[in-house]
């Protein structure tokens, strides 16, 4: 019988959207329904799993009240290792994990994002925009879609980091 390497709980309180290993092969990025994802580590030394972390993403401020969205995809730039979250909002986030902070958001889509493909280079991003069941009732309209982005190495790549 099959025993994994490793049994890790989530570090996340909601349930589970997405998993993601890092490009570099040393972690994975974790996506939930309370609109978080975390950046966790395979190797189970203090060392590293003093640097996980997560933050807060896909959110909204409506007046004092904060609406949150479920995170329903993880996609990691093959080349530059930064990574795009898409949530039930119909944004797209592009982060930066190494220096922590996002590096833009992408125009909102009809509905939710419900998947995310960047392709062999990174200079194309696939997506899946489809009513995910978020609300309790199906908006009426909504259908479906793909939409192929182009992406410049500009909207991606890391910045330097500020000291």
């Amino acid at each position: 019988m099959y025993e994994p390497e490793q049994r890790r709980e989530s570090s996340l309180k909601h349930q589970t959207r997405a998993i993601r290993a890092y490009i570099e092969g040393d972690g994975y990025a974790l996506a939930s329904t309370e609109g978080r994802v975390a950046m966790e580590y395979f190797d189970p030394s203090p060392h590293f799993q003093n640097k996980k972390y997560a933050f807060k993403c896909h959110r909204a401020k409506e007046g004092e009240l904060e609406k949150v969205y479920p995170v329903n995809t993880v996609a990691f730039h093959p080349s530059f290792g930064t990574f795009a979250t898409g949530g039930c909002d119909g944004f797209i986030n592009i982060w930066d994990g190494k220096n922590k902070r996002r590096l833009g958001q992408f125009r909102k889509y009809p509905t939710s994002i419900s998947a995310l493909s960047f392709n062999h280079d990174g200079s194309h991003l696939a997506i899946a925009s489809s009513y995910t069941h978020f609300l309790k009732e199906t908006p009426p309209g909504l259908k479906e879609q793909i939409f192929i982005r182009n992406i410049n190495e500009s909207e991606v790549m890391p910045k330097a980091k500020v000291q």
